[in-house]
C-alpha cells in the first residue's frame, strides 16, 4: 500500500453517475489523498463501478467497505472513522460524491489542521456570507437557518454546523466514543462537530463554495432535518450534564 497520511470517506447510494469522475478528480490533486467508499448496496452498480478502479487502476490508494441497504449516513461515516483508524490514518475527510463539495478544497482542510494545527476543519458555505450554488431558496434557507438555529440553543459559534465537507485529526475521532453517536442523518454531523467542541478541541472553519450536484438524485428528506431539529435539544442538555473526554496530549 501506498503511504499517505489522508483518507478521504466518501459514503455513496446510487452514484454511479459521479462515483467515478469524483475518485479521478481526488487522484489528480497534487497531495496523495487515498478514498475510502463506503457504499449502502447500491442498486445502481456503483459499487462494481469501484471495483473496476481498483482492480484497473487504484489498488493501493482506493477501497470500499459494502454494507447491505441503507442504513444512515451517520453509520455510514462511523464505520469509515473505525477502518481508517485502524489502518493508522492521520487526517479523516468526510466528502459528498456528487461534487457539491469541491475536491481542490481538500489540500486547503487539510493545511488548516497540518499546517495551522486545528483539530477539525470545516469546509463552510456560512463562515463568509452564504455560498450556495444552484440550491432551490427553500433548501438555502431550511440549511442556513438550521445552522443558526444550532448556534441559539447550544451556544456553539460554528457557522456551518450541518456541513458534511470535514477534516478530522486522528486524535479527535480516538477521543470522541463513536458508539455513543445517536444521530443517523443529518444530526449526526451536529453532533459531531458539538462534541469535538465541547471536549475542547480546536475548530476552524474554511469558506467553501457548495455547488448542487449536477447528476444523479439528491438523498435529502424531511426527516433528516427534523432529526437535526429535534435532535439539538437533547444536544444541549447532554451539554450540561454528560461527562466529556478530556483533550489527548499530542
Amino acid at each position: 500500500m501506498n503511504q499517505s497520511d489522508s483518507i478521504v470517506i466518501i459514503p455513496t447510494y446510487n452514484e454511479k453517475e459521479n462515483i467515478e469522475k469524483i475518485i479521478r478528480t481526488v487522484f489528480s490533486l497534487e497531495k496523495d489523498f487515498h478514498i475510502l467508499v463506503i457504499d449502502d448496496g447500491s442498486p445502481d452498480g456503483t459499487a462494481q463501478i469501484v471495483h473496476h478502479l481498483m482492480d484497473s487502476e487504484f489498488s493501493e490508494r482506493l477501497f470500499i467497505l459494502e454494507r447491505k441497504g441503507k442504513l444512515g449516513l451517520g453509520t455510514a461515516y462511523i464505520t469509515g472513522f473505525k477502518w481508517s483508524l485502524e489502518h493508522s490514518y492521520d487526517y479523516i475527510f468526510e466528502m459528498d460524491a456528487d461534487f457539491s463539495h469541491d475536491p481542490n478544497d481538500l489540500p486547503r482542510l487539510y493545511a488548516a489542521c497540518h499546517d495551522e494545527g486545528n483539530d477539525l476543519a470545516i469546509g463552510s458555505r456560512y463562515v463568509s456570507g452564504v455560498n450556495v450554488v444552484n440550491w432551490p431558496m427553500g433548501r438555502v434557507l431550511m440549511s442556513y437557518f438550521a445552522s443558526q438555529y444550532v448556534r441559539f440553543v447550544t451556544g456553539f459559534k460554528v457557522h456551518d454546523t450541518t456541513a458534511g465537507f470535514v477534516c478530522y485529526k486522528r486524535r479527535v475521532l480516538q477521543t470522541i466514543p463513536l458508539d455513543a453517536v445517536r444521530f443517523k442523518g443529518y444530526g449526526f454531523q451536529i453532533e459531531m462537530k458539538y462534541t469535538a467542541y465541547k471536549i475542547g478541541f480546536k475548530i476552524k472553519e474554511v469558506p467553501v463554495v457548495f455547488v448542487n450536484r449536477r447528476e444523479g438524485t439528491s438523498k435529502m428528506s424531511g426527516g433528516i432535518f427534523s432529526e437535526a431539529f429535534f435532535g439539538v435539544m437533547r444536544l444541549r442538555l447532554d451539554g450540561w450534564f454528560r461527562k466529556y473526554p478530556s483533550v489527548p496530549k499530542e
